[in-house]
C-alpha cells in the first residue's frame, strides 16, 4: 500500500500554544536561558521585546514551564483586554494558595503579599509573567511597577518579567524599563529553525518526513521572513492546498500560492520582518485561489 504523504492523523501546523506544538529555535532557546539566568541571579525585574507574530505568547508558557522546573513557583497572567481592577485577582487565581488563604477576608493586595513572603521565608523563588504588559489597563501597569520595584525584603525572591512589541514600550512603566536587569529581544528564525520546524511538526504527526520539498521549505522561509506565527499560517496552508491538489508532496509553487492568498491580509506583514519577501516577490501574475477539497486529518 503507497502511503499518502500528506494525509495526516492531525495538523501538524496548527499554531496553538500546546506545548508539544513548541518549537525552540535558536532565538527561544536564548530567550529562556537569559530568563534562567535572571532566577539564578536573583534578579528582580527583565523584560522580553518582540514584534508581533514572534511567539512571545507562545514562549512565556514555555518559561513558565521552564522556570517551575526549576524550583520556582510561577504564574503567568496575559493582561491583554483586561478591564481595570480585575488583573489582581486573577493573578491571585493562578497561585497555588490554600483555601484557607484564598477565602480569607482581606484585601488581594495582603494575599499577594503574604505569598510572596511565605515563599521568600521557604527560600522559594516566585516568578511573576505578564504578557503583553503594554497593552495592560493603568493600574495593572502601576501595581506591576510596584512589585518590580519595591525594596521591602518580602519582594527579594520576586523575579518580574512582562512582555511587550517594540512599538508598545513607550507603555511599559518606566520604572519597569529602567530597573529591568535585561532587555531581551526575541529575533526571528533563521532558513535552519524554518527547515527545523517543518521536520518537527511533521515528526509530531507522525508524517512523511519529505512531505513539503527542500525548495518548499526555502521558499517557506524566505516569505514568512522567519516569524514563527506567519511560517505555521503557511505551512499549514500550504499543506490543505498541496493535499486539495492531489499533489503528492508540497512543493515551492505551493508554497507561494499560499502566500499570495495571505498577502491581502493586513497583519501577513509583520513590522516590517516579511516585507523583505514582499518586496522581492515575482511580478503577480492572476494564480488560482488555493483550494481544498478534502481534509487532511481525521
Amino acid at each position: 500500500m503507497v502511503r499518502d504523504p500528506l494525509q495526516f492523523t492531525t495538523a501538524p501546523f496548527d499554531g496553538s500554544v500546546d506545548p508539544a506544538s513548541f518549537f525552540c529555535g535558536a532565538a527561544q532557546e536564548e530567550v529562556l536561558a537569559r530568563l534562567e539566568w535572571l532566577l539564578e541571579q536573583r534578579q528582580r525585574c527583565g523584560l522580553v521585546v518582540a514584534a508581533e507574530g514572534l511567539g512571545k505568547s507562545h514562549l512565556a508558557a514555555m518559561a513558565m514551564r521552564r522556570l517551575g522546573g526549576l524550583g520556582a513557583e510561577v504564574a503567568l497572567l496575559s493582561l491583554r483586554g483586561l478591564p481595570e481592577g480585575e488583573w489582581l485577582d486573577m493573578l491571585l487565581g493562578r497561585l497555588p494558595l490554600d483555601p484557607g488563604s484564598r477565602s480569607e477576608p482581606i484585601r488581594s493586595w495582603l494575599k499577594l503579599e503574604n505569598r510572596l513572603r511565605e515563599n521568600t521565608l521557604m527560600e522559594r523563588p516566585t516568578v511573576l509573567l505578564f504578557d503583553d504588559l503594554d497593552a495592560a489597563p493603568a493600574d495593572a501597569r502601576d501595581g506591576i511597577a510596584w512589585l518590580a520595584t519595591a525594596g521591602e525584603p518580602r519582594f527579594s525572591s520576586t523575579l518580574v518579567v512582562g512582555t511587550s512589541t517594540p512599538a508598545g514600550l513607550a507603555c511599559v512603566p518606566e520604572a519597569i524599563r529602567q530597573r529591568a536587569a535585561v532587555r531581551i529581544e526575541i529575533d526571528p528564525w533563521s532558513a535552519a529553525d524554518v527547515a527545523a520546524y517543518v521536520t518537527q511538526g511533521l515528526a509530531r504527526v507522525g508524517a512523511d518526513p519529505e512531505a513539503f520539498t527542500p525548495a518548499a521549505v526555502a521558499t517557506l522561509g524566505r516569505f514568512s521572513g522567519g516569524v514563527p506565527r506567519l511560517a505555521c499560517r503557511l505551512a499549514h496552508l500550504a499543506a490543505v492546498a498541496a493535499a486539495g491538489e492531489g499533489l503528492e508532496r508540497v512543493e515551492a509553487a505551493t508554497v507561494e500560492r499560499a502566500w499570495r492568498e495571505l498577502a491581502p491580509d493586513g497583519d501577513f506583514v509583520c513590522d516590517g520582518v516579511a516585507a523583505d519577501a514582499a518586496a522581492h516577490e515575482p511580478p503577480r501574475h492572476a494564480a488560482p485561489r488555493v483550494r481544498a477539497v478534502r481534509r487532511l486529518w481525521g
